[in-house]
C-alpha cells in the first residue's frame, strides 16, 4: 500500500483541523441559539401564566368569572400562537381561546407534563398552573406553537453541514497549496542530494530564504557535503600520493634491473643488485603495512591492548635505541617525569618512535630533544619537542594528513620516509582515546600528547 506524502498527510491535518474547529463552533452556536430561542418560550409561557393567575385572583366568587372574559382575551389573544384554557376543579372548561388545533392539544396536557409535545404536525410547548379562587382550585393551561422554530433549526442545521463540508473541501485545498509552498526547501534540498555526484560536491542549498524549522536541517546538509567534499578530496589525494610514493621504488627497480640486464655481469654483480633491489622492496613493503594500519584504524579495527605501562621506562628504551644517531650529530636527549597509563605498549612505542625520529630528522646537529611527562588529575600528558625551522601555522593542522609535507617541493622524501608517520601516530592516540597537537614558535616545534592515566 502506498504511504501518504508528507504533503498529503498535513494537508489532511489541516483540513481536520479547520473542520474540527469549524464544527465545534457550529455546534456551539446551533446549541445557544436554541437554548435562547427556548429561553424566549418559556419566558413567554411564564409571563402569561403569572399574569393570568394575577388577573384571576382578583375574582372572589366564581359567578363573577365573567367578568374576566374580556381581560383574559386581551391578555391571552393578543399571541396568535398561543391557546390558552382554564378548568375548574371538576373537570369544566370554563375559558378556550386560540384554534382548535391549539384547544386540543391543551385539553391533552391537563393531566400531562409539561414540556414539548407533537400534534397534528405541529411542534408544542405547553405550561399548566394552579389558580385557588374563592377557594376553589383553577387550571390553567398555556401550549404555544414552536413549529416555525424548530423548522429554522432544521434548516439552520442543513446549512451548517453544507457550509461545514465546503469549508472541508475549501481547507483541503487551501491546505495543500500552504503545506506545498512551505515544504519547497525541503524539496531542494531533496534536489540537491539527489544531484550530488563526485563532480558536485561543491554544491549548497542557500539559507537565506529556508525557515527556520528547516534551518538546523539545511545547515546540517551543507555541513555534511562540506564534509563529504573534504573527504573526498582527501581520498583522491591519498590514490594520488599513493600512486607517486610507489612510482618512485618502482622506476628504482625497474631502471636498475634494466641496466643489470643491458649485459653479462659477475655473480657478485649481480648479488650487489639483487641486495640494492631487496631494500626498494622493503620500503614498498613497508609503505604497504602503514597504509593497511592507516586503513583498519578508519575503519575502528584497531584495538589497543589493556595493560599497565610506565611511560618513563618506555621512553628511555626508545631514548636508548636512538642514542647511537643522536651521538653521531652531537644531539642530547632530555627526559623529566613519569606517569603509569593503561594501552598498548608496543602501538605506543611506534607512536613515540615516529615521534622521536621526526625531531632527530628536524634537529639541528648540537641540539637537545625534550621529551617532559606531566602526570595530571584527568589526564597525562607527554612532550616531545625539538629545535629547528618554525613551521607556519598554516601548515599545523595538516600535519598529520597521509603524504603531506610542509615543504611540496620535497615530495620524494629520504628512502625511509614516505609521509605516514605522523597520521599513524595520530591513529594509535585516538585509538588510546587520547588527543595529540603541535605547536611550532620561535625555532621550537613540539608535539604535546594527552592519555588517560590510571586512576
Amino acid at each position: 500500500m502506498k504511504r501518504l506524502s508528507l504533503t498529503a498527510r498535513l494537508s489532511l491535518m489541516f483540513m481536520l483541523a479547520v473542520t474540527g474547529v469549524l464544527g465545534a463552533a457550529g455546534l456551539f452556536f446551533s446549541l445557544l441559539s436554541q437554548h435562547h430561542f427556548d429561553e424566549l418560550d418559556r419566558h413567554t409561557l411564564e409571563e402569561k401564566l403569572q399574569a393570568s393567575r394575577q388577573l384571576l385572583q382578583q375574582v372572589d366568587d366564581l359567578r363573577q368569572f365573567d367578568t374576566l372574559l374580556p381581560q383574559l382575551q386581551a391578555l391571552l389573544g393578543g399571541h396568535s400562537d398561543l391557546s390558552a384554557q382554564i378548568f375548574d376543579a371538576g373537570g369544566r372548561l370554563l375559558f378556550a381561546q386560540g384554534s382548535a388545533h391549539s384547544e386540543h392539544v391543551a385539553a391533552d396536557r391537563r393531566d400531562s407534563e409539561d414540556g414539548e409535545h407533537k400534534h397534528a404536525g405541529h411542534v408544542w410547548r405547553s405550561v399548566t398552573g394552579l389558580v385557588e379562587v374563592a377557594g376553589q382550585p383553577l387550571q390553567v393551561v398555556l401550549a404555544l406553537d414552536v413549529t416555525a422554530h424548530k423548522a429554522f433549526f432544521h434548516v439552520l442545521i442543513g446549512w451548517l453541514w453544507g457550509a461545514l463540508l465546503l469549508c472541508a473541501l475549501v481547507s483541503g485545498l487551501l491546505g495543500w497549496v500552504l503545506v506545498r509552498s512551505g515544504l519547497r526547501p525541503l524539496r531542494e534540498v531533496t534536489q540537491v542530494a539527489a544531484s550530488v555526484s563526485a563532480k558536485s560536491l561543491t554544491e549548497r542549498i542557500p539559507t537565506e530564504s529556508t525557515p527556520a524549522e528547516l534551518e538546523q536541517l539545511v545547515v546540517a546538509f551543507n555541513a555534511m557535503l562540506a564534509r563529504l567534499e573534504e573527504a573526498f578530496v582527501r581520498l583522491s589525494n591519498f590514490s594520488a600520493d599513493i600512486a607517486h610514493e610507489l612510482r618512485t621504488p618502482l622506476s628504482n627497480l625497474m631502471t636498475h634491473t634494466e641496466v643489470v640486464l643491458s649485459r653479462d655481469r659477475s655473480n657478485g654483480d649481480y648479488q650487489e643488485n639483487l641486495h640494492s633491489n631487496l631494500e626498494e622492496l622493503r620500503r614498498m613493503a613497508r609503505m604497504i603495512d602503514d597504509m593497511l594500519f592507516l586503513a583498519k584504524a578508519d575503519n575502528g579495527l584497531i584495538i589497543p591492548e589493556v595493560q599497565s605501562i610506565e611511560l618513563r621506562e618506555l621512553c628511555e628504551k626508545l631514548l636508548e635505541f636512538y642514542q647511537m644517531t643522536a651521538d653521531d650529530r652531537g644531539i642530547r636527549f632530555e627526559l623529566s617525569g613519569s606517569a603509569r597509563i593503561l594501552g598498548d605498549s608496543a602501538m605506543l612505542r611506534r607512536a613515540l618512535s615516529n615521534l622521536l625520529s621526526n625531531a632527530l630528522r628536524y634537529t639541528p646537529d648540537g641540539g637537545v630533544i625534550c621529551v617532559d611527562i606531566v602526570a595530571g588529575a584527568n589526564s597525562v600528558t607527554l612532550t616531545v619537542g625539538n629545535p629547528g625551522v618554525t613551521i607556519p601555522q598554516t601548515h599545523l593542522p595538516r600535519l598529520f594528513d597521509r603524504f603531506y609535507r610542509v615543504d611540496p617541493a620535497r615530495r620524494e622524501g629520504s628512502p625511509s620516509n614516505a609521509g605516514l608517520g605522523l597520521a599513524i601516530t595520530r591513529s594509535i592516540i585516538e585509538a588510546h582515546r587520547g588527543e595529540i597537537r603541535c605547536d611550532s614558535n620561535n625555532g621550537w616545534t613540539s608535539f604535546e600528547i594527552q592519555l588517560n592515566p590510571i586512576v
